[in-house]
């Protein structure tokens, strides 16, 4: 397997990084981390019914669904501990791994009903005895009902600590993903100028994001329109949602600030592209916008000059914080950075309103994945905010994310 340039003498775990995933030892390594902690929790098994952790558990693909059918057509995961590969009850079988043994491959179950509950008490039943403890990540009414039989725990206490340090594979799918986002935001900033509307972008980004590969949509094109203050915007603070729920019709007017954000999925792994841009036919930073970045650059900067295995979150915290002149550089409510996997947020979380000596337990370890989101606000001129998506390795840091931050520049 050869190396791509991106990740050239980089490790974690004293294991290069490749160019491209080996999917199969991707799949059999997470099995393998998941028996470890099943062992540690001392549990029977994991019983997993939401997306992400299915991605992670089987390898399994599914299609994008709207949260009305997601819940009624879902797959179903169930890992036995000291079995060397998971169950995997699904609508959906050409999705599954080739790898997967046939006798492990399963029609669909349907937890959520309750004509449904029967056929998925009797798959249990099969798998393990009366008593045994599972770990399980969703319940259902009609489960809570009629499964009292099993000892339940929630699954977290195993897959968290299997995921929150990423294989080899799983960093090259991650950056595989993110290589897909940003090539076709690309093609969306070239469509971007005063009078299209918001849902074009849309159009041109997710048209463009399938054709490079990806394997699923994983958060709706977001091109949010910055107020200049925080009352007129959409800030958690007073009561809205942080952004907007779906793509708009918006039209998008002369000197539009666009705080963008969007993630895909490729093979079960999300993406996190944000970037700022301006609507313009010419766009180009006034001199207060291209300040901004350029302290969004010095914040990102102190993070990542301190940023390797040993380091804890608090210092990163406090880095950033002091790149800012002592002002925090991020939005009330959210935090510093925050992980990315087979979810789209994901531990660790840094700088979250848990506190100090939350991250202060906070501890970077090789293959720890960061999405450094800081925000420089100025009520009044809005702000500039970005994602960088870096991975924690043996000696320091690798970037997942490309360095365009068009149409503001960065100095030599």
């Amino acid at each position: 397997m050869t190396v791509d340039d991106w990740s050239a003498g980089a490790t974690i775990g004293g294991r290069p990084v490749p160019g491209q995933p080996d999917l199969e030892r991707m799949r059999r390594e997470r099995t393998a981390r998941l028996q470890v902690q099943l062992e540690a929790e001392g549990l029977d098994g994991l019983v997993l019914l939401g997306s992400s952790a299915n991605a992670y558990a089987s390898g399994a693909l599914a299609p994008g669904e709207d949260s009305g059918r997601a819940g009624l057509f879902r797959s179903v995961t169930v890992v036995v501990r000291g079995a060397p590969a998971p169950h995997l009850f699904t609508p959906f079988s050409d999705g599954a791994p080739p790898e997967l043994p046939a006798d492990h491959l399963h029609g669909p179950l349907f937890p959520d009903l309750e004509d449904g509950i029967a056929e998925f008490a009797s798959a249990l039943g099969d798998l393990f005895g009366g008593g045994a403890r599972l770990g399980v990540d969703e319940q259902t009414h009609p489960m809570l009902r009629s499964l009292g039989r099993y000892e339940w725990t929630d699954a977290a206490a195993v897959v968290a600590p299997a995921k929150i340090a990423k294989t080899v594979d799983e960093v090259a799918c991650i950056r595989h993903a993110q290589h897909i986002s940003e090539l076709a935001m690309l093609e969306a900033q070239a469509v971007l100028r005063p009078g299209v509307r918001q849902s074009e972008l849309s159009g041109a980004f997710l048209r463009r994001v399938f054709e490079l590969g990806a394997t699923s949509g994983a958060i709706d094109p977001i091109w949010q329109v910055m107020a200049p203050t925080k009352d007129a915007g959409p800030w958690t603070i007073h009561g809205d949602i942080a952004y907007p729920a779906a793509t708009t019709d918006r039209f998008l007017r002369e000197g539009d600030v666009i705080w963008v954000d969007a993630g895909i999925n490729y093979n079960g792994y999300a993406s996190d592209y944000g970037r700022t841009w301006i609507t313009s036919n010419h766009p180009r930073p006034t001199p207060r916008q291209a300040a901004q970045f350029d302290r969004w650059r010095a914040v990102n900067g102190a993070v990542l000059e301190l940023l390797k295995p040993g380091v804890t979150a608090i210092e990163l915290t406090r880095a950033a914080i002091a790149a800012n002149d002592g002002v925090k550089p991020w939005i009330e409510h959210f935090y510093l950075s925050h992980a990315i996997g087979t979810d789209s947020a994901e531990l660790p979380l840094i700088g979250t309103d848990l506190g100090d000596e939350f991250d202060e337990r906070q501890v970077m370890a090789p293959g720890m994945v960061l999405v450094l989101e800081p925000v420089i606000w100025e009520e009044g001129a809005a702000g500039y905010r970005s994602e960088d998506i870096v991975v924690v390795t043996d000696d320091g840091w690798l970037a997942l994310s490309g360095d365009r931050y068009d149409p503001f520049t960065v100095a030599a």
